[in-house]
């Protein structure tokens, strides 16, 4: 059965961003080196879905700066698995040594798999995370997580995800971080937005965090560093 979501392409889909208009909305944009870090959000892992590109999202939102910005440098450190203890002891060092003047992190969703998570210790971690991503100078950008994960091992993930979400919320209002709210949008609602592992956004999925990052950092472009949520 062909439902409305999974006959969406990207020239349909109305929460997602042409390339043409993504570049729009950031002319003027003055980013000129733009690194991602943390866990498979951050590298944008994702099974492919008809009629949208085989992109991650980070990937989008470099080439619609680059369409601006055609000089633009892009580093991706995301790595599958990775803890807010990995991406703080093993990503950012490198991230640091780039100079990027954008950076986004997303850490933290995989301490979330664990018998009993503990979040002081999530949270110490990615404050030193985010401490270090500030350090650089750079414009901050970070998101919430979506609640449309299926993890029929941990009953209680929803509510686990909500307590790293107020983590993160609570650290970008601390470091002026431009927070893009996943958790209610409705993108979670679409039957086939997740992958075959029942975690990963699909490409469809990618196509329209990109254009809601596009968004955010369209509207942080002449603000001042200051914690903005867009939903």
């Amino acid at each position: 059965m062909t439902t409305a979501a999974n006959a969406l392409t990207e020239e349909t889909d109305p929460l997602c961003l042409s390339p043409a208009r993504a570049a729009g909305l950031l002319t003027g944009a003055p980013w000129r080196r733009f690194a991602v870090a943390g866990d498979s959000l951050a590298a944008g892992i994702g099974d492919p879905s008809p009629g949208y590109a085989s992109l991650p999202w980070g990937d989008r939102v470099a080439d619609a700066l680059r369409r601006v910005r055609p000089e633009l440098v892009y580093l991706n450190t995301g790595t599958i698995g990775a803890t807010a203890a990995d991406t703080l002891d093993q990503q950012m060092d490198e991230v640091v040594a780039f100079g990027p003047d954008l950076l986004h992190i997303s850490c933290g969703a995989n301490d979330l798999f664990r018998r009993r998570p503990d979040f002081d210790v999530i949270e110490r971690t990615a404050r030193r995370v985010f401490e270090r991503a500030a350090e650089t100078g750079a414009r901050l950008t970070t998101f919430t997580l979506g609640r449309a994960f299926d993890v029929p091992a941990f009953p209680d993930f929803p509510q686990r995800v909500r307590t790293l979400n107020a983590v993160t919320e609570s650290l970008a209002l601390e470091h002026g971080v431009v927070l893009v709210d996943m958790w209610d949008h409705p993108l979670n609602s679409r039957p086939d937005l997740l992958s075959a592992d029942r975690i990963h956004f699909s490409t469809s999925g990618q196509a329209v965090m990109a254009s809601e990052v596009v968004m955010a950092l369209a509207r942080a472009i002449d603000a001042p560093a200051a914690t903005t949520t867009w939903r």
